[in-house]
């Protein structure tokens, strides 16, 4: 396909603007967290660390980190095991309401999160369970099992069915078969939805904001909460960055293992 002169530069004009508008937002904040000036003013003044060991000094910073760590690890691991069991089920058997289970399962990626809160604060409380540690896990899941049910659900789509038939065929039984031929082809999957699953949970609000207890924080209700006050600013600019640089690391390494698994199946 021939692309003129004019058509490509201006595509990377337009590409340039897109990225400047996406990226240049999180570049600021990373520089307003080690500037001296206070609040968000432009252009950020001066170069100081002080606001980041006011941060790792702050205790309610630290907890709040600590509690979406372990709501995002506790998710993903939930996500793992009913993501991968939906999976299996999904592609290997052919039953009656397939397709209605299936869209069930990915459905609650599809809608508002704010609809997601209101449903599970009205369950919950229907069911006369209070707000906890537990209500914040089962809302995570819900839409982490998605991440993890997709990626297995495509790679075990690409497994030929007469693997599990030649494994028989030498003897082995199913659990042999699922932890010596399955479960290695499933690994670098399995591992990509699990990341991705937890970059989804560490920084989700507006489901935690419905089903966590009112004097629960996460990181990103710790930020919101505090962004409007004038002393927590620069707090809140260490923690934005952090943030950013935290999601960074598992996204990069979903896609670093889906494209070492797409490459050594070429």
């Amino acid at each position: 396909m021939f692309i003129s002169r004019g058509a490509r530069v201006a595509l990377r004009i337009f590409t340039g603007l897109t990225l400047l508008v996406l990226y240049f937002p999180l570049a600021y904040v990373a520089r307003l967290s080690i500037a001296t000036s206070r609040g968000f003013s432009w252009p950020p003044s001066g170069f100081t660390t002080t606001a980041w060991s006011d941060t790792w000094n702050s205790e309610s910073a630290r907890d709040a980190l600590g509690h979406s760590l372990t709501i995002a690890l506790a998710a993903s691991v939930v996500a793992l095991v009913l993501g991968s069991l939906a999976a299996s089920a999904l592609t290997r058997f052919s039953f009656f309401g397939r397709n209605t289970v299936n869209l069930m399962i990915v459905l609650p990626i599809a809608l508002p999160g704010i609809v997601t809160g209101i449903a599970f604060n009205s369950g919950f409380e229907q069911l006369g369970v209070s707000l906890s540690t537990f209500t914040l896990v089962v809302a995570h899941a819900t839409f982490c099992i998605v991440i993890v049910f997709n990626n297995m659900s495509a790679r075990m789509r690409q497994l030929p069915a007469s693997l599990e038939e030649a494994s028989a065929d030498l003897g082995a039984d199913q659990l042999q078969t699922f932890i010596y031929v399955r479960l290695p082809l499933l690994m670098t999957s399995l591992l990509a939805g699990g990341l991705l699953a937890f970059a989804l949970s560490f920084d989700e609000i507006i489901v935690t904001t419905f089903t966590a207890d009112s004097g629960y924080q996460t990181l990103p209700i710790w930020i919101f909460q505090n962004m409007f006050r004038d002393k927590s600013v620069p707090l809140v600019n260490v923690m934005a960055t952090f943030v950013v640089v935290v999601m960074m690391l598992p996204v990069y390494l979903a896609q670093r293992l889906t494209e070492w698994a797409s490459g050594s199946r070429s």
